[in-house]
């Protein structure tokens, strides 16, 4: 009786643990296959400003361009508003899951100012990034190159947009309140989109 005992209860462990390891490949397909959870748009509102970044797909065809951008609107109470920031306010830096690569974005940060008039956005497109040295591995490279050529690789990617600026909060005192407003959107590349 014993015996029968711990032979159904093995058998019922490992039917358990078969359909447990079941619902775990199921949720990592879908991780990597369902576009309809893809999140194309974000958008954050902190104090007199939205930032909006955008996909305008959530899936995109290997080597197909891209339409990326990120908007940032000024909603406060005067006509418009004077912001300071490097070349431009947006920074666009990615991470591809798959095989989890950082595609940083670099930018020139002269001291530019710019002008939002209220109720119309600034708005600056995605126009490539990413970089590599000598000492990454070949295969880093490859993919590298093909993200700075703005021809990207199949695969799964993440956009950790940020807008960082500032404005002079007291004429009076110069004093400045610094935003860092940040937004993610996700897409997928796949070889045989249209």
């Amino acid at each position: 009786m014993k015996k029968i005992s711990l032979i159904l209860s093995l058998m019922f462990l490992s039917m358990g643990l078969f359909g447990c390891q079941q619902n775990n490949d199921k949720k990592v397909d879908n991780a990597t296959l369902n576009t309809e959870n893809l999140g194309m748009n974000a958008e954050v509102t902190e104090g007199d400003f939205v930032y909006r970044l955008v996909t305008e797909k959530a899936e995109y065809g290997e080597n197909e361009p891209l339409k990326i951008y990120a908007e940032l609107e000024y909603i406060g109470d005067k006509k418009e508003v004077k912001i300071s920031h490097a070349a431009s306010p947006f920074y666009f830096p990615m991470v591809e899951t798959i095989r989890n690569y950082d595609i940083s974005y670099r930018m020139e940060e002269p001291a530019l100012s710019t002008v939002i008039l209220k109720g119309e956005p600034l708005r600056t497109e995605y126009r490539g990034s990413g970089g590599y040295g000598s000492q990454d591995k070949k295969e880093y490279i490859e993919f590298m190159k093909r993200i700075m050529n703005q021809e990207f690789p199949e695969g799964y990617y993440v956009v950790n947009g940020i807008a960082d600026f500032h404005v002079i909060a007291n004429e009076e005192t110069k004093q400045k309140k610094e935003y860092k407003l940040k937004a993610q959107v996700e897409f997928r590349v796949n070889n045989n989109s249209n």
